[in-house]
This record gives C-alpha cells, structure tokens and sequence, in this order.
C-alpha cells in the first residue's frame, strides 16, 4: 500500500531527478499506447475464437446428417424406411427429410440460386437430432445397411473435432501473443528507464553526495514511468475499443472476422490492461533501476 501511494502522491522534489519530456518519454508513452492498443485486439481474438468454438459445438454437437443414394424410382421407399429405422432408435429425437427448396439452399453457394435439383440425381439429406444421451452410432449404422442399402450416417464428429481444434489453437495463440506484448513492453520499457538513468548519471552523483538514498532515487524514476505507462496504455486501450466497437456487426453470412469484438460484460475486460501495463511499468523500471544504480556506484 505504501509503495502504490508513493506512485501516485510522488515527492516534488524526488520527480526533478527524471527529465518530464525527451525521446524517453515520448518512447514510454509511444510504447505503452502500442502495445495496449495491440492487446485490445489480441484479447478480442481470443474472445472470438472461443465464441466461435462454442458456436460450432453446439451446431454440430447432437446432430447428424443421414444420406440416401438410391435410383430415383426407389429414393422415397428408401427414405420412409430410414426415417422409420430413425424414429425406433433410442437417443434419436426426431429426424425429418429436407425439402427440395432446403437442399438447394444447401447447394446454393457452389452452384448458385438456379440449380435445377429436381433434375439431378442429388442424394436425400435427412437431418437427425439426438438426445442428451445420443444414440448408438455403430448399431444404428448396422440397421441401416441391412434395411436402407443407399444410406450413409454421418454424425459430423469428423467436421466438429478439428474445427473446434483449430479454434482452440487460434484462441490459445491470441494470449500467448498477449503474453509475448507484455513482456516487449517491460523491455521497451525498460531501455528507457535505463537510459534515462544513464542520462541523469550526474545528477544521480550528486543526490549521493547529499545523503539521497539509492531508494529514494529509484522510487522517483519508477513513479515517473509507471504514470507514462499508465496514460499510455489508457489512451492505446481507449483507442482500441474505439476501433473494435466501430467494426461490422456479426453475421452470419460474413463469417468469422465481422464476430471479432467484444459483447456484453466482455467490454470490461480491456479495462484491465492499463493497470496491468502499470504493474509492468513498475516492476521492470524497479528492476532497471536497482541494477543501474549498483553499476554507477
């Protein structure tokens, strides 16, 4: 507690020992606007992405697909018999054929609006969905080939698995680039804390010659660059959410990147980095300057 009201109340006279403008400063706050900036946009990454897992879980999860490939004067005999094998099945909880006018909106982004389907040999889709509990899919697949020959099941846990991989994967690889901004920001800042120190090497010289504690030194340069990274990463947040909330709407005909943002309580969350990169600020600088003061020793 004292450390943080050392930070924000300061000693007018201790702050004289850290020049208030030069590139440190201009680079201080440069840096920390950056990279809050950058982290906005990594954090709703991660967010989106892990929207986008759930999203396709709970599409694909509990439902399946039934298709039938059978000459056309036997495709609705073998479909009354799938969807009678379907409704006998325990965990199936309902299973229906999809209309001509369904299947060719299936088809539609391949073959455009115009696709004359009814004069195409396509397969019957039937759309199946399960229970809570699910349905046995081997013992289902048996009884379709002994009594529907031209149906194939498909419980779409080949599209669903890395789908949702690659989202996981996407969304891990957005906080470890959260982890990787933080850790150049407490080295950018850090090289101007150290240059400042070195700038300020006679001064330093002469607060010695006073009585001034290496501490007392120290707490005057950390407080200095923990407000600069403070603003900095206020204003490169603000910024930030600027831009994301100013990005389409999502939809679902526009895929992935127009879902990228933030929505609800999720909005607080950015919130969050400024005091973060202050907490940065202030161990790195604490760190540089411990170690520059022993070396002008």
């Amino acid at each position: 507690m004292n450390a943080l009201s050392a930070v924000f109340v300061g000693d007018a006279q201790a702050d004289r020992v850290v020049p208030p403008t030069g590139y440190t400063a201009r680079l201080t706050l440069f840096a920390a606007a950056a990279m809050a900036f950058l982290t906005v946009f990594a954090l709703a990454l991660s967010l989106a992405t892990g929207r986008l897992a759930q999203r396709w879980g709970n599409e694909l999860a509990q439902s399946s697909t039934l298709r039938i490939s059978a000459p056309s004067e036997q495709l609705d005999a073998q479909t009354d018999a799938a969807l009678a094998v379907l409704e006998s099945t325990p965990g199936v909880a309902s299973a229906r054929a999809l209309s001509a006018d369904e299947q060719r909106a299936l088809l539609s982004p391949w073959f455009g609006p115009d696709l004359p389907i009814d004069s195409l040999p396509i397969p019957q889709l039937i759309e199946i969905k399960e229970t809570e509990q699910g349905y046995d899919t081997v013992g289902l697949r048996h009884r379709l080939q002994a009594e529907v020959p031209g149906a194939v099941l498909d419980d779409h846990t080949r599209w669903r698995r890395p789908l949702e991989k690659a989202a996981g994967r996407l969304r891990f690889l957005g906080w470890v680039s959260i982890g990787l901004i933080g850790a150049a920001t407490a080295a950018m800042i850090t090289l101007a804390a150290n240059a400042a120190l070195s700038a300020n090497a006679q001064v330093i010289a002469v607060l010695r010659l006073i009585g001034a504690q290496d501490g007392y030194i120290a707490q005057a340069f950390v407080r200095r660059f923990t407000l600069r990274s403070l603003t900095g990463a206020a204003l490169g947040t603000a910024i930030g959410m600027l831009a994301i909330f100013l990005l389409p709407a999502a939809q679902d005909e526009a895929g992935f990147l127009t879902g990228l943002g933030f929505s609800g309580a999720s909005w607080a969350l950015p919130l969050v980095i400024p005091p973060l990169a202050a907490v940065v600020a202030y161990l790195a600088t604490g760190a540089a300057a411990r170690r520059t003061l022993g070396e002008l020793a």
